[in-house]
């Protein structure tokens, strides 16, 4: 592979990776609950993404950015699943108890998680249209393993960031609820905005 290649789309996936999106919001929102629910929904998040990387190298990516109706499929989805993920999220802030949250399995955790990241056009998109363009059509490895090794490297940046940011949400809100009531709020309201936006852009360009 080339070396020059590599390190632009390690540079691009990581200025992806830092600017706040669902994925950001869904590490804040398991942080705050705590260690094992980060990792859970961090997990979950990767490998959303590493399926997305499997996706792509099978060549399905290419398929699905070809077929406007199939492209359309997934960001309707997509875009309701966030909704949902936000409406929830902002519903248990207005519970009376809710500074005493029930603890949700981690299994549930990875599984949101890996919704949230699989389902996101975004992450399919960057595989179809950004991603071949940084492959080698002279290299000894084939598209498809070139393509595995750029997302394995585009997960790993994936992995530093949200575990970051999921971290860095437990430690500045545990044991302080009103804090962690707002920033649920706000991650909800992100979630709801996003996904509305997803569905308008899906809308308009149909």
């Amino acid at each position: 592979m080339n070396i020059e290649l590599v390190g632009a789309f390690w540079l691009l996936s990581l200025m992806l990776v830092v600017v706040p999106g669902p994925d950001w919001a869904y590490a804040i929102t398991c942080g705050q609950r705590g260690r094992r629910a980060g990792i859970a929904g961090v997990g979950g998040l990767l490998s959303g993404h590493a399926t997305t990387t499997l996706v792509a190298a099978a060549g399905l990516a290419a398929i699905i950015g070809r077929v406007p109706f199939l492209l359309s499929a997934l960001t309707a989805v997509g875009a309701g699943y966030l909704i949902l993920l936000g409406y929830r999220a902002l519903a248990s802030t207005a519970a009376a108890d809710h500074t005493v949250q029930a603890p949700r399995s981690a299994r549930r955790q990875w599984l949101t998680g890996f919704g949230v990241s699989a389902l996101n056009p975004k992450a399919m998109l960057l595989f179809v249209g950004l991603l071949p363009r940084f492959t080698d059509t002279q290299a000894a490895w084939p598209e498809s393993v070139q393509i595995l090794a750029l997302g394995a490297a585009h997960v790993v940046n994936c992995a530093i960031i949200y575990s970051l940011v999921s971290a860095g949400s437990q430690a500045a809100l545990t044991g302080r609820p009103r804090a962690a009531r707002v920033v649920s709020r706000l991650s909800g309201g992100v979630m709801v905005a996003l996904g509305s936006f997803m569905l308008l852009h899906g809308a308009v360009g149909a």
